[in-house]
């Protein structure tokens, strides 16, 4: 059973429905507490909620530190991507985490549930203009071990996936000939990453119990330049 989360204007309802009746969608803001708990409350409703992948996030502003006027870049603009990445990343794991607490064990070595985040390789390779989306998901990276030691009395394992460049709708919208330069960019293969690919990463996490407290890259071998 499958409870998915995401903003009212976006396509959550219709690929819920494609799922069939095992899938639910609930809209909602990660960094809303009340909405949130809607949605912990929904899965609930399906039997004991014992896996969470938090893919929510926004692009970055694209500001420089210091701008050719030599005017300092827009606070309020860095502390808002900082509060959807960063912020409402914790806001849902804190909630799904207290969740997953009361579930029953099965088996000590299992555990009541599992978490996966999601950072980004400009945690450890931003690039110019990249200062608020860079600090937010170096902070989910940072986030990861810490959470992973907090929750480990509950049983409950975190860890963290770093995706490179992937074909998402964000891409998507790059034209053709910036794509292709960011495809020849990837060591091997020579492509953007596959939504099925992080999929695929994020199910061998969740059910290889030994996982625990790691940040993974998923990019080709790429390391981003300047």
């Amino acid at each position: 059973m499958l409870t998915i989360m995401d903003l009212p204007g976006s396509h959550g309802a219709d690929i819920a429905e494609k799922l069939g009746p095992r899938a639910r969608f609930v809209p909602g803001d990660v960094t809303n507490e009340q909405e949130v708990l809607e949605a912990v409350a929904v899965a609930r409703g399906f039997g004991p909620l014992r896996a969470l992948v938090h893919t929510a996030g926004r692009g970055g502003d694209r500001l420089r530190i210091v701008d050719r006027g030599g005017s300092p870049s827009d606070l309020a603009s860095f502390a808002e991507v900082v509060r959807v990445n960063l912020i409402g990343t914790y806001n849902v794991l804190r909630l799904v985490a207290s969740e997953m607490s009361r579930n029953q064990e099965f088996d000590c070595n299992v555990g009541r549930g599992a978490c996966v985040l999601t950072a980004s390789i400009a945690a450890f390779d931003g690039q110019v203009g990249q200062t608020s989306y860079a600090a937010s998901k170096a902070g989910v990276h940072a986030m990861t071990l810490v959470a992973a030691r907090d929750l480990a009395s509950y049983r409950i394992r975190v860890n963290t996936i770093a995706p490179g460049v992937f074909d998402t709708p964000m891409l998507k919208r790059m034209r053709p000939g910036l794509r292709s330069t960011l495809e020849t960019t990837v060591p091997f293969p020579k492509r953007l990453g596959y939504p099925e690919e992080f999929a695929r990463l994020a199910v061998n996490i969740l059910e290889n119990d030994y996982v625990n407290g790691e940040t993974i890259r998923i990019d080709g071998a790429l390391r981003m330049p300047p």
